[in-house]
Parts: structure tokens; C-alpha cells; sequence
């Protein structure tokens, strides 16, 4: 409807000058015009998927807006010229009048695939929301069902060394060639590398949260998305770590698949 209205007040403007101008012309040089803006689309959609919906994108698209608007102007005042709406001493003077046009049809896409990026996030951060909790239910199943006696930790707590259940530990936390291990408001130390103590923990309740951290599953009260792609997990304790993305998503990719079906 755009490029038919457009067409028919241009084809007005060729009249006006003395000239003639068909309606299957006129409606292919205003479908030329506004496919100019497809590769600005297809940039934009690029940059979404490159940097995100955020301030930096925003940063990112005004910048490029610098160059791209002046350029679409100018190309369309070229159309114009080409179909006998304009004559190449008036190509400064058309484009600067094409410059508001190019500025709010730029910032109309810019605004369309912020909003279609949004909504893409959204969607992705509850159908991952729902097999984060799928994971979750089945860490807390695991836990309980576990056949195994009840298994002990020797934890240094200052000068003495005292048995922790391994079930009531929230979290292991890397230091060094030490793990420092977290259980009701209480931390104590393990000489053991974190690395090894993983490969001892059942995978289906233990998975890292972070490069230097491994949470108990089971242990976990609550999850938030940021706006980072990284998850806010509350303990039991009430402590809250973060999963960063690249965890996060090895963590689904083992327990997020049945979780997710389940839901």
C-alpha cells in the first residue's frame, strides 16, 4: 500500500513536470525504492544475531545509521532522476528531502527487529526456564533415591577435620589445589582439585555453574534469567550464584533435554 501510494503522488510529479509516466513504471520505481531497504533488514537481523538486543547493539545501529541513511537518500534520488521525477542538478537538493523519509524507515526496522529480538529472548528464556526446572526436579530425584549409603566428606574446618554429608553441601568452590566447600552458612576445605572431586560426583545431581564453581542440583530453591544469558541460582541457604551462559547451557545440554520433556 506504501509503494502504491507513493507511486501514484510521484506519477503526479512526472505530470507535473510535462512528462508521462505508465502505472506499471511507476510502481516499479517505488518497489525499486523500497527494496533498497531489504539489505538494511537482512544488516540489521545480522547485527541483532552478532551482538545481542542491547545498549551495545543500539550503539552499534546508530552508528551504521550514519552511513546507511545519507546512502539510501542518495539512491533513491537516483530512482527518481532515472524515472523523470528529478534532473541531476537537483540531486543534493532531492536527497537532502529524501534524508527524513531514510531516517524514520531505518529507524522503523531498527525498532521492528529490537522488538522481534526481544520477543525471540523471551521465548527462548521460558522454554529453557521450564527445562531448568525439569533438571532441577530430577536432581532432587536423584538425590533422594539414591541406594548408596549417605557419603561423607573429610572437610578442614580451621585446625580439625569433621564429616560433612555430601547431600547437604550446596556448592564446591575451586582455590587453588584446595575446594572450599559450602554447607549450611558453614565452608570448610578439601585438598583435592576441584577437577578430581567432580569426577567423583554424580553427574546428575553436581554440574559446574562456572569455571571455578560446581553446585548441588538438588540444592538449588530458585533460578533468574539476566540479561546476559546467565542464570541467578538461589540455595536453599538463601545464597545466590550465578551460571554463567557457557555453563548453563552444557548443564541443559545433559539434564535439559529429559527435563524439557518432561514439562
Amino acid at each position: 500500500m506504501t509503494s502504491t501510494s507513493a507511486a501514484w503522488f510521484l506519477r503526479r510529479e512526472v505530470e507535473a513536470r510535462g512528462g508521462q509516466l505508465g502505472v506499471a513504471e511507476s510502481l516499479l520505481w517505488q518497489g525499486a525504492v523500497y527494496g533498497l531497504w531489504l539489505p538494511v533488514c537482512l544488516l540489521v537481523w545480522q547485527m541483532l544475531n552478532r551482538f545481542g538486543a542491547g545498549a551495545r547493539t543500539m550503539s552499534v545501529m546508530t552508528l551504521a545509521g550514519l552511513v546507511i541513511v545519507p546512502l539510501q537518500a542518495l539512491a533513491a534520488t537516483g530512482l527518481d532522476t532515472a524515472f523523470g521525477a528529478g534532473t541531476s542538478s537537483e540531486i543534493f537538493e532531492r536527497t537532502i528531502g529524501r534524508a527524513p523519509v531514510a531516517i524514520l524507515l531505518y529507524t522503523a526496522i531498527c525498532a521492528v527487529g529490537m522488538a522481534a529480538a526481544h520477543r525471540s529472548r523471551a521465548v527462548a528464556a521460558r522454554t529453557y526456564a521450564k527445562a531448568l526446572e525439569g533438571a532441577l526436579a530430577l536432581a532432587r530425584q536423584a538425590a533422594t533415591e539414591a541406594d548408596a549409603p549417605a557419603e561423607r566428606l573429610m572437610v578442614m574446618i580451621g585446625n580439625r577435620r569433621a564429616p560433612v554429608l555430601l547431600e547437604d553441601v550446596e556448592w564446591f568452590a575451586a582455590a587453588g589445589n584446595y575446594v572450599v566447600v559450602h554447607w549450611a552458612d558453614r565452608e570448610g576445605l578439601i585438598r583435592e582439585p576441584l577437577k578430581s572431586l567432580e569426577a567423583r560426583l554424580d553427574e546428575r545431581v553436581f554440574a559446574r555453574s562456572h569455571r571455578s564453581t560446581v553446585v548441588n542440583l538438588a540444592r538449588v530453591r530458585d533460578t533468574q534469567s539476566l540479561s546476559d544469558g546467565s542464570w541467578r541460582l538461589t540455595m536453599t541457604s538463601g545464597a545466590e550464584l550465578i551460571a554463567s551462559r557457557t555453563y548453563r547451557d552444557a548443564v541443559m545440554a545433559r539434564l535439559g533435554r529429559q527435563g524439557a520433556g518432561d514439562s
